[in-house]
Order: C-alpha cells, then sequence, then structure tokens
C-alpha cells in the first residue's frame, strides 16, 4: 500500500504482463477535448533495464514480446553496469521505484488517494488517520481481496511479513493489517517490521511530536498483533532528539538518503530472514517467533555487519577471533549498544563463506591457536563463538555459503579496501572494480537493551502535555485510548526488566 504520487514511473499495474492498451473509444459524438499529461521520465537505470528485460517495444510502451535489441539490431549486454558507466543512481533517485528491478504482479500494489506523498497538505502523518483508513469499506474490501488471491495461490502457507512505517499514519496501516490477519489467520506467523528513516534536525518540532507519538502507538499495537514484531532503522535513537547514525566501518552511505539506508536495511532483513525462507530450513516463520516470544517478549533487535569483516586470506576462526571482547555487528533497531553479553535468545546467520574458509585445517599434531581453530565444520566454529560470546543465551546460527549480490541497482558506497568479493584487503587496488557480492553476519536478540529503549520512550511521553496536542488526537485516536497504550508500553518494557538494566535505569534517573 501506498500513496499516491509514490510510484513515479512505475504503472499501479505494474509491468509484469506489459502494459495492454485500453479501448478508449466513446459513445459520444459530439466534439472532444483531451487533456493528455506526460508520464514521468524514468531514469538511465529504468531505461537498461527495459531494454535489457526485452520490455521496450519499438514505440516505446512496455511489451512482453519485445526482443533485447540495440537500435542496429545487435543483442544487449545481459548486464547492468549503471554504476561504472558514471551514472549513479543517487541523483535521480526519488522514490523506491526508480530503483526496482523486480516486475510486480497487477494486483500488488494498492494506491491511497485520499493522501499525498509530498507536499504540504493532505498528509498521512498521524497513527490514527492510518488506522481509519481500513475501516473504509473500499479499502477493507480491496485489502482482503488481494489477500485471498495470494493466499489462495500458496501450497504452504507460513505467514505473513510486514514492512511498514513507524514514524507516519502507516504505523496506523500497519496496525489494522496485523489485526486483521491475527483474526483471519490464527495460528500462522506475522512478523512485522517498523521502519524509521535518519532523522536529520536538531531543533525539536511538531513533527517530532507527531513521529514519537506514532512510533509509540506503532509499537505497542504491532507488537500486539504479531506474533513477533522489530523496528528496523540505522537511527541512533526513536526519541524526540535525533542521535547519530550507525557506522558500518566498510560501508560509507550517506543517512540522508533513503536510496541507501534502504538497501542496508533490505540486504539485513533478507540476510536475517533466512531460517524460515529455505525450503530445506527446518524452521518455520512461527517456530522461530515462538522461540522469542517467551514471557511476553513479543519485540526483537536486530544487528548487522555489512559486509562481514574478513581477510582475503583468512579463515572464518581468524576472523572472529578478532571480535572477543565485541561482537562484530552493529544495532539496527535504534536501540543503542547493549551494555553486556546477557541476551534472552537470539538466531544469527552468516552467509557468504565458502567452505574452504569456514574452517581451519591445522596440520597433524599442531596445537590449535584458540577453540574456535579446533572446529572441524563452519557451523561448530560459530556456534562455539556465540556460546563464548553469550555464556547463558540460547542461541541459534545458520551458516550458507552463497553471498548477497550488490550489482545495480545496488549502491555502491563500500570501502575502496574490499575484493569483488566483499572481503578485505591490505591495500586497494590499483584499478577499482564494483563488488559483485558481499558477506553478510546478521543477528535477531530477544535482549534487555529493550527496557532501556522502551522506558526512554515512556519517559519522554509523561513529560509532555498531552492535550496541547489536539489536532493530533483529532485525526482519530482518543486521549484515553493513547494513555492506555502507554501503560501497555511500560508493561512491554518491564518484560526485559533484569537486575543489570534496572540499575542503570535507576543511575539515569538519579542524574
Amino acid at each position: 500500500m501506498d500513496l499516491k504520487g509514490n510510484l513515479n514511473t512505475l504503472p499501479q499495474e505494474g509491468c509484469l504482463y506489459g502494459d495492454p492498451k485500453r479501448d478508449t473509444s466513446v459513445a459520444w459524438q459530439g466534439n472532444l477535448i483531451t487533456h493528455q499529461e506526460d508520464p514521468p521520465t524514468r531514469n538511465l537505470f529504468l531505461q537498461d533495464l527495459s531494454k535489457l528485460q526485452g520490455c521496450l517495444s519499438s514505440e516505446g510502451d512496455l511489451g512482453p514480446r519485445a526482443h533485447a535489441l540495440s537500435k542496429d539490431g545487435s543483442p544487449l549486454p545481459t548486464q547492468l553496469h549503471v554504476s561504472q558507466k558514471g551514472r549513479p543512481l543517487e541523483g535521480s533517485v526519488q522514490v523506491w521505484s526508480d530503483y526496482l528491478r523486480v516486475r510486480l504482479h497487477p494486483r500488488s500494489t494498492c494506491m491511497i488517494r485520499q493522501y499525498n506523498y509530498d507536499g504540504e497538505s493532505c498528509q498521512l502523518e498521524a497513527f490514527g488517520q492510518g488506522e481509519s483508513l481500513l475501516h473504509d469499506p473500499t479499502y477493507q474490501e480491496e485489502l482482503e481481496d488481494r489477500l485471498h488471491f495470494y493466499v489462495e495461490e500458496c501450497d504452504y502457507l507460513q505467514g505473513f511479513q510486514i514492512l511498514c512505517d513507524l514514524d507516519n499514519g502507516f504505523s496506523g496501516v500497519g496496525a489494522k493489517v496485523t489485526e486483521l490477519l491475527h483474526d483471519e489467520y490464527s495460528g500462522r506467523g506475522i512478523l512485522t517490521w517498523g521502519l524509521t528513516p535518519v532523522i536529520q534536525n536538531t531543533e525539536v518540532s511538531g513533527k517530532d511530536f507527531y513521529r514519537l507519538m506514532n512510533t509509540v502507538l506503532g509499537i505497542v499495537h504491532l507488537s500486539s498483533h504479531s506474533s513477533l514484531f522489530c523496528p528496523l532503522s540505522l537511527s541512533g535513537s526513536l526519541g524526540l532528539r535525533p542521535e547519530a547514525p550507525v557506522t558500518l566501518p566498510y560501508a560509507h552511505y550517506e543517512a540522508s538518503l533513503n536510496y541507501h539506508s534502504s538497501a542496508i536495511l533490505a540486504t539485513a532483513l533478507d540476510t536475517l530472514s533466512v531460517p524460515y525462507r529455505l525450503q530445506s530450513s527446518p524452521i518455520s516463520m512461527a517456530q522461530l517467533a515462538d522461540a522469542f516470544n517467551v514471557s511476553g517478549r513479543k519485540v526483537v533487535t536486530a544487528g548487522a555487519a555489512l559486509p562481514f569483516p574478513m581477510a582475503h586470506d583468512q579463515s572464518l576462526p581468524d576472523a572472529l577471533c578478532n571480535y572477543q571482547l565485541a561482537v562484530p555487528w552493529a544495532p539496527l533497531s535504534s536501540c543503542g549498544e547493549p551494555k553486556d553479553s546477557c541476551c534472552f535468545g537470539q538466531a544469527v546467520v552468516l552467509r557468504g563463506i565458502g567452505k574452504e574458509k569456514q574452517s581451519c585445517n591445522c596440520p597433524p599434531g599442531s596445537q590449535p591457536k584458540s577453540a574456535l581453530h579446533a572446529c572441524g565444520t563452519g557451523e561448530e566454529v560459530l556456534e562455539c563463538y556465540l556460546h563464548a560470546q553469550f555464556p547463558e543465551t540460547f542461541s541459534t546460527s545458520y551458516l550458507l555459503q552463497e553471498p548477497c549480490k550488490v550489482s545495480t541497482p545496488y549502491p555502491q558506497f563500500f570501502s575502496a579496501l574490499l575484493n569483488t568479493q566483499g572481503f578485505l584487503l591490505d591495500n586497494p587496488p590499483r584499478c577499482s572494480t564494483a563488488l559483485e557480492s558481499i558477506p553478510v553476519l546478521t543477528a535477531v536478540q530477544s535482549s534487555p537493551v529493550l527496557y532501556s529503549a522502551l522506558c526512554r520512550l515512556y519517559k519522554e511521553l509523561q513529560r509532555v502535555n498531552l492535550r496541547r496536542w489536539a489536532s493530533y488526537f483529532s485525526a482519530g485516536v482518543e486521549l484515553s485510548d493513547f494513555q492506555e497504550a502507554l501503560h501497555e508500553l511500560r508493561t512491554l518494557a518491564q518484560c526485559y526488566e533484569t537486575s543489570s538494566v534496572l540499575g542503570e535505569s535507576e543511575d539515569e534517573d538519579s542524574d
């Protein structure tokens, strides 16, 4: 579901089956005045992609039977190298569809026409606005119709994965969608990811209060109706005052560009969701959620090392030995760094390490450098490392040889010290080449750090005179309902309370 104007050049019906010519004939015999608006101009990447996929006809319209030939009749190249041609996408990307490589099914996109994507008026900026959208029978029936269409196509329905903005009115849309799925498909897994952009402004404004209230209502309602809820963001904090964005040592991204931040979060999500997406996986979405959802802990945090820092001539035990004091992944849930290794449960995925590098084949009779070097397989190496870092934590780990592809349109913001497979070099190569793939390490954790993060949100809103924001509550949320949500947030935070985080909280209050 998206707002009017946010598709840009992408047709609402997608282009999977082309763009069939509609019958524009009319029965009126009198004079006609036709008003026609020029379509938005596609950037060079989308133009190249259309030619490469063979869906650009000679008239410039999408046609599934067109052949991928250049103007002189010669075949077009089979790969896209937009970034290598000196045509980076940073200057031409406005919305997500500007770098969309996948062709969508005609029933994939549902447009919300009451609100605009940009501009100062008709903005979907409050939780109540989004929630009331699905009270409208038109949108509810359309959503249910599309949902049933895709469910009927499933051979085995594990559950649903929902991604929605947490900082604006889409948190209300997501809350109603998860409620609908929870009621109609009880017993199926519902994993929800709440996305928040990096906040750049330093002064607190009215929009920041809206963002904070949307975030709190989103966390409470989305976690209530989901099997598991995880906030995803490169922002340092979800609170009123923004903190510095997450630093990734070998990815020099621009935090203000959604094109960059979405690539990082999508890579993390693609990797950490591997345990329930592979056909060979022994665990389902609902089973993974049940492993975390103990004692009411339905909120988890995510972290990623992107790329996983490993030298081209190292083995996996060598690389992990460099991180004995701290884990290699950075937090991606805006909840801050954990103060210790205490954790209720975690699922860790490492991908992109070839079998020949997963363990250290020590010569017979030699003494292993460490316990990691004594392990016989990559799975044992990863399990041994996690047990050493989190000795009292239930951990599951997954190791895949397949790396994460970072070809066009993936932004090329990586360090020059990486080779084409994403491994570290001693010195930058003489001739720069674009990366083809990277190894990635991700972790999903049920962590005590959530106690501090959720309590901070609760305390910030406790200090706010909510009656000053009558415009927010006029959008559909009652003040009493919001105060009840605050109480539920506090109750949720207490599920993650331990003696160590309780002491830190008391220290903050005394300061």
